[in-house]
Parts: C-alpha cells; structure tokens; sequence
C-alpha cells in the first residue's frame, strides 16, 4: 500500500449556530477537526455542514468509543471497514449523508483512504468518492499520541454558557432563549459579586448591553480575573437578537485563528469586504434598527466564494441608518458595524 507520510493533528472546530434571517434556528456544536498537513481535512472536502464525530457534546462514554474506533481497538461501525469522519451537525441518521473513509494499519502506520460520501451502509467509490483526497498514511506514534491526548477531556472541554448582563430585560429574555434554542446556555444578572468562584469557571463568555456603564463592566472583569478564569467578553452592538447570538458565536469560536475559513469582513461605503481561505458558501445579512428602533433584516448575498478577498455590493436600503453586516459559513461567523 503506498502513499506518503502526512502530519496528523487535532484542534478544536465548531458548526456555527445562530438565528438565520429567514427565523430558522441552526444548532452550535462544538467538535475536533482532523488536521491533516497543517490543514483542516474539512476544508478540503469541499463546502460542507457537516462535524467529525469527535464532538464535545456527547456523553463521555460514546465520546471514548469514537477515540477507540478511530484507533482501530473496535469494530468499524460501516460495511467494508469504513467508518464516519464528518456527519450530520443535527443528528447522526447516515441518510443525511456522510464522509467515509476506509481507515486500516500498514505496519505500525495508519492509513485513511478511499473517501466518499455515503447515504446508505454501502459506499459507490465510483460514483461518490473524493478522488482528490488522499490516501494519508500517518505515523503510528503521532496519530496515537494526539487521539489519546482526547481521553482526558476535562482539561479541554469548551464552556458553552454564556452570562448576559444589560438594561433591557425584554430583550435578555428574548436572547437567552435564542442561544438555549441553538445550544448555548445563558443566563441573565446584573452582578456577580455574590457568584462563588466555581459558577463563574463554568462560562466561556460574557455579553454586555449598551446600557451597562464602565464601572460595571469592570467590577465584572474583576470578579472573573480574581475567579482565575478568562472569558471572552461582548460588547453588544444593537439590541437585536440575531445579531447578537451571531457576535455571542463568534466570541465562542475556540478554533486556531489560522485554521479558520471565514478570517476577514469589513463593512463600509456600500460594500463589504471578505476573505476566504478555501472555497465555501457564505452568507451575508444585514440588519438595521429604524428610527422607531425596529428590526429589519435583509439576506444580501449567498453563493460559494472562492479562496482570496472579494468585494460585494450591498442593497442600499439593507445598510441605510444604523446597520450592522454578519458574514456566516458553516464554521464560523464574523459581525461589523457598517462604517459611513
């Protein structure tokens, strides 16, 4: 079996949820990708919603299973010897359909190969296989080392809580709902003086409301630097909920700035700004508050964007007053306020 050596590595992904323009909800999941050569392996595959079965949310024991099976200690969950590296983000129904690959040792080395997407028990290489990608072949000590470091999981699992802190009562019921709906816990307060050390270690993210001053903003920080637990904090940029479940995510985003996909986005004159590093769908949405302080929101671009920086024509009455611009894939998500 020949095939060159590749590097084999693991960093933390996730499938961005949020609350889409049209009011339907896309689900958060946190999850490890599969770096191979110093790439994501899902960037390669094409656009696809999808996450490898290393996900952070299942219960330890099917967590330790997966590890197990990608290590070849148990049997292969798929006909032939193939087993599942990126699946449905919303349920584990192979009729979704799902990267497979046949995975198996050469020697002391593991191989991935003979990719392809599967509908059913039985893979068409012909038909639906990933002739570009691969084989891998992965030295056995490298591979081993980064899927058993996964078996001690309290050292990285992602804290997905979130503590919203604003003046508007109405609109912090409304977001902690949303970020309930796509997996995300939230809870609302206007002081953590009172909150023992090891309640606030359980949040990964700390949003403000335009209504919450300085001197409160900081007895916040401080009360989570003396905690000894660093989170990131948003600062809310309009009282709109999708707007900010989508800056809440982006502040969630755990991933390796350089192995991300979406990694620029202006908002100026008309036009936004956006850069890609592989091909993907991108979504872009703009949302405006009127001067009776409505919502309104405008989907203003979805299509594949090839890799590189690209420059895209907003609708004028999308980003008239007030307007903010959300740039999503399937991965990541990024927010501008539109510059005049």
């Amino acid at each position: 079996m020949s095939a060159e050596y590749a590097t084999f590595g693991l960093a933390p992904a996730m499938r961005a949820g949020g609350v889409l323009a049209n009011g339907d909800y896309q689900v958060h999941r946190d999850f490890v990708d599969f770096i191979v050569d110093g790439r994501p392996l899902l960037f390669q595959l094409s656009d696809l919603d999808a996450v490898s079965p290393l996900a952070s949310d299942v219960p330890p024991a099917i967590f330790t299973a997966q590890v197990q099976s990608l290590l070849l200690e148990a049997q292969a969950p798929l006909p032939g010897g193939r087993y599942v590296i990126y699946g449905c983000p919303d349920c584990e129904d192979l009729a979704c359909g799902a990267v497979t690959a046949l995975i198996d040792k050469d020697g002391d080395d593991y191989v991935w190969r003979d990719f392809a997407w599967q509908t059913d028990e039985h893979a068409d290489l012909e038909l639906n296989g990933y002739h570009g990608i691969g084989p891998f072949r992965f030295h056995a000590t490298e591979y081993r080392a980064a899927l058993g470091s996964l078996l001690d999981r309290d050292s990285g699992a992602p804290r997905r809580r979130v503590l919203l802190i604003g003046a508007r009562v109405a609109v912090l019921a409304k977001l902690a709902a949303a970020l309930r709906t796509i997996g995300i816990g939230a809870e609302i307060t206007h002081d953590v003086s009172g909150v023992a050390p090891d309640e606030l270690r359980t949040y990964g993210a700390v949003a403000f409301g335009r209504g919450i001053g300085a001197e409160q903003r900081a007895a916040v920080r401080r009360a989570f630097t003396d905690a000894g637990v660093e989170v990131a904090y948003v600062d809310g940029l309009a009282p709109i909920v999708p707007l900010l479940v989508a800056q809440i995510e982006h502040a969630l985003d755990r991933s390796p700035a350089e192995q991300r996909r979406l990694t620029r986005l202006v908002a100026a004159d008309g036009e936004a700004g956006v850069e890609v590093t592989s091909p993907c769908r991108v979504r872009l949405t703009a949302y405006r508050l009127d001067r009776l302080y409505r919502t309104h929101a405008h989907e203003v671009f979805d299509g594949v964007l090839e890799a590189g920086r690209h420059r895209i024509a907003l609708d004028a009455k999308a980003v008239k007053g007030e307007s903010f611009v959300v740039a999503r894939t399937s991965g990541s998500v990024l927010v501008e306020a539109m510059a005049r």
